[in-house]
């Protein structure tokens, strides 16, 4: 079995994701997402989905990036 970096949980269902040539056990996408997930620069959230990016800044949606006073970022239309 294999244990999650995050939780410490011991699970015979871990996997592993490498990101940035190191590699990653967890024991669930939770897990993941609070390990790998960026998080907004305005609001601190977890970006699990598309997100904008500025200057090297991520943002969870435009409205979060206007707010820290980035203009023009739109979010993504359907």
């Amino acid at each position: 079995m294999a244990r999650c970096e995050h939780c410490g949980n011991d699970y015979d269902k871990a996997f592993s994701v490498t990101l940035g040539g190191k590699s990653h056990i967890f024991d669930s996408f939770e897990c993941a997402i609070h390990v790998l997930a960026p998080r907004c620069a305005h609001c601190r959230c977890a970006i699990i989905g598309h997100g904008l990016e500025d200057g090297g800044k991520f943002f969870c949606c435009a409205h979060c990036a206007e707010e820290a006073g980035v203009a023009g970022l739109r979010d993504r239309g359907a």
